[in-house]
């Protein structure tokens, strides 16, 4: 995860080669992609190609019917909730900067409900690379 001063094509494309060298250190291959219909991840050639070069099967939830997309609404409202309204920062940067920490809590040490009490390290360790 990363916060990023706009929401353009070529920003999601970086966004989502690092996210795919991440994975692959952690022995996880990406192959598909759900998103929402904004234009960077419908109409953008950056993000396309990166899709198209990795071979990733790219799938566009309904329009308006953001529950199609569950699981990232309700790591949105986690963020919300522990996170970025968790307490009272003096700055956005100081929240930015606590953002790192949080998401080390929240995929190593933190239990999560819908995978068992696991964490998603561990889902993705126990899985031998297949999270989903």
């Amino acid at each position: 995860m990363e916060i990023h001063d706009d929401e353009k094509g070529t920003t999601a494309a970086g966004f989502l080669e690092r996210a795919i060298g991440f994975y692959a250190t952690l022995g996880v291959k990406v192959e598909r992609v759900i998103s929402d219909n904004a234009f960077a991840y419908r109409h953008s050639t950056a993000f396309r190609g990166v899709i198209d070069a990795r071979g990733i099967k790219q799938k566009f939830i309904k329009p308006h019917c953001p529950w199609t997309n569950g699981k990232v609404e309700r790591l949105n409202r986690t963020l919300a909730t522990e996170w970025a309204y968790a307490r009272a920062w003096t700055s956005n940067t100081d929240r930015a900067t606590a953002l790192p920490a949080w998401l080390d809590y929240y995929n190593l040490d933190r239990a999560h409900l819908g995978i068992g009490g696991k964490t998603p390290i561990d889902r993705i360790n126990n899985g031998r690379g297949q999270y989903s």
